[in-house]
């Protein structure tokens, strides 16, 4: 049996591989990237694998609009408004200000910014004010913030919905540290929450990916608002 340290080492090579081929980096993105680091934001991107799958349920959905819960500096925002129609939006929530500042910049680098609509403050505070008479659902919800608000996320994430809205929660295998029932880590007793209330939900259909790779071992949530 392999050890955990080769296994690390195998699933950044096989990531690596894929990306170069079917999710390849150009400049923007990098220097996005570089941009992140250089503001010493916290390297908790998603991985260029798992940018090109937001991407392509934007595509699959045929999205109009999208909903993301935590901007940090907009590497996820970029993947995903790239796949916008003409006259296509991103809402993104973000509670840091530095960190909303850096991804302001990273956007008008690559062209996007026209099509987000980055909002700055605390996401529960920010969600009420997107309930404006006349403004349509969201076409999908990603959701990557503090897992301890993840139950609230979804909640909110269906109040701005429609039938065939895609919900996508990040991080919710958390190294395998989900399945421990007496854990008191806030992001894992969220995330557990989120997954029961989800798994009841008699509007929402839904499973979960786990993921190895350069991002280590870790999954999605994927659900998808039922009429």
């Amino acid at each position: 049996m392999a050890s955990r340290g080769s296994g690390t080492k195998t699933w950044t090579a096989v990531d690596n591989y894929f990306a170069c081929l079917l999710a390849p980096e150009d400049a923007p993105l990098r220097a996005t990237l570089e941009a992140n680091t250089a503001a010493g934001l916290p390297a908790i991107d998603v991985s260029p694998l798992q940018g090109k799958f937001l991407q392509l349920l934007v595509q699959m959905t045929r999205a109009q609009r999208v909903l993301e819960i935590g901007t940090l500096g907009g590497y996820s925002t970029i993947w995903m408004a790239r796949a916008l129609p003409p006259g296509g939006r991103i809402v993104t929530l973000e509670f840091n200000p530095a960190h909303a500042d850096v991804a302001r910049a990273n956007l008008l680098r690559a062209g996007l910014l026209d099509r987000v609509d980055l909002r700055i403050g605390r996401a529960l505070d920010l969600l009420p004010t997107l309930a404006e008479p006349g403004v349509p659902p969201f076409d999908v919800v990603f959701i990557d913030a503090d897992k301890r608000s993840n139950p609230d996320y979804v909640d909110w994430a269906l109040r701005f919905s429609r039938p065939g809205t895609v919900i996508a929660v990040d991080n919710v295998v958390r190294n395998g540290k989900i399945i421990d029932a007496k854990s008191k880590d806030p992001d894992v007793v969220g995330t557990r929450r989120m997954t029961e209330q989800i798994a009841a939900h008699p509007r929402l259909s839904a499973t979960v990916l786990q993921t190895v790779g350069d991002k280590g071992y870790d999954g999605i949530a994927l659900a998808v608002v039922l009429p």
